[in-house]
């Protein structure tokens, strides 16, 4: 091991700062499809079912998610950085793909490369800056690291909201994404470096009793573990629901493009400032509280969005359903982190990753399932019971002392 390799944000800036850097071109990429592809898809192929526009969000859900828990399985064997460089050369054709996709499928095959490539790089950056800086501060690194990759979501889908607005739905808002792949393969290929030597310096000193089997003990054994773990999993399920029923709900209300991804910024946005307070917070206030109100707060948001036209009332929801995320998406990293040792810890977050981002991808089919039977509204009230439920499974079931 080097003798050089200290824990701490103070100690390592630098590199935790690249990785900030890094993880904003990150969410950028999500950001890319945002507010554009429901429309995108009815203008340039002729979609009108809501599951089949959605299915591009399964499509995505689905394989972030699994790559979410083989980068945790992975992450040791092969290196951090390793996986974070493989994560941007599947990013790197995306763009190009939707710019030229003659059919829906060729959309269906960019975010399955979409999510692959978002579990591989999102996953690798949030594990390495919990190697770099130890205990202390990981709320803190946690809330700068989501801070960084969802406000980068919510600028990106204004700009390629702005854009289509201005030059039409298809190429120019692609050409974004093109610039966002190869930035930051290149910065993560010339200045980013592993973190494995952290994490066997933390392992000499953590006593956290390792888990018999992280995969079962995370998703349902554990209390602390499995709670956060179906938060995260209803977390992503309606922002899947979001991500695709939103723009739909304001092409209703006869909303145009640049509005649209004005309203659909403003929760990624919310939420991405939000963790620069509440992943700090998350080192100091009781988790499960920040869990519970976090949940509550998004559930409220989502049951009052059927009923609002205006777009203030709409923007105001948005900002009330950013700020719940933001009490919940670090805390959630951080909790699981304080609940494994260091050796497991990259699969215990692959794991809850997992489960998490296959959110999106029940989010996608409950609620265009649900909108197709029954319209936009019962679909968005649906996902809004389902956000409540979560934050009493949280009241209920976790531990106090969190």
């Amino acid at each position: 091991m080097k003798k050089n390799i200290q824990l701490g944000l103070k100690q390592n800036w630098k590199q935790f700062s690249l990785l900030v850097l890094v993880n904003a071109f990150v969410g950028g990429m999500v950001g890319l499809e945002r507010s554009i592809i429901p429309q995108f898809a009815e203008l340039e192929f002729g979609l009108a079912s809501k599951s089949a526009i959605l299915s591009f969000i399964t499509a995505f859900g689905i394989t972030k998610a699994l790559a979410n828990y083989y980068t945790g399985r992975l992450a040791n064997r092969f290196g951090r950085k390793t996986l974070l460089l493989f994560g941007w050369c599947l990013a790197l054709p995306i763009p190009l793909i939707l710019i030229y996709a003659p059919n829906w499928s060729w959309v269906i095959l960019a975010n399955v490369l979409l999510g692959i490539s978002q579990g591989f790089t999102w996953s690798s950056t949030v594990v390495m800056k919990i190697d770099l800086v130890g205990e202390k501060d990981r709320g803190l690194a946690m809330g700068l690291n989501e801070f960084s990759g969802y406000l980068a979501v919510g600028v990106v889908a204004f700009l390629t909201g702005y854009v289509a607005q201005t030059y039409g739905i298809t190429p120019y808002p692609f050409y974004i994404g093109i610039f966002i792949a190869v930035t930051g393969f290149l910065v993560t290929a010339i200045w980013i470096k592993d973190t494995r030597h952290h994490v066997h310096l933390e392992s000499k000193t953590d006593q956290t009793k390792k888990l018999g089997h992280v995969f079962l003990e995370t998703t349902f054994k554990n209390k602390t573990l499995s709670s956060v773990t179906q938060a995260g999993l209803v977390n992503n399920l309606n922002d899947g629901m979001i991500w695709g029923l939103l723009p739909i709900l304001l092409v209703s209300l006869n909303f145009n493009n640049e509005n649209i991804g004005l309203i659909a910024a403003i929760y990624p946005t919310v939420w991405g400032i939000g963790q620069l307070f509440t992943g700090k917070m998350s080192d100091h206030y009781s988790k499960k509280k920040m869990l519970f109100w976090g949940m509550l707060l998004q559930g409220i948001a989502i049951l009052f969005l059927p009923h609002t036209s205006s777009f203030f009332g709409l923007a105001g929801i948005a900002t009330v359903l950013g700020l719940g995320t933001a009490l919940v998406y670090p805390t959630f990293l951080v909790t699981i982190a304080q609940a494994t040792s260091p050796e497991q810890r990259a699969e215990s977050i692959g794991t809850f990753r997992l489960w998490r981002d296959l959110g999106y991808a029940f989010g996608a089919i409950i609620s265009g399932i649900t909108a197709d039977l029954f319209g936009l509204n019962y679909a968005i009230l649906c996902i809004g019971v389902l956000t409540v439920l979560s934050s009493l499974v949280i009241k209920l079931r976790m531990p106090k002392d969190l």
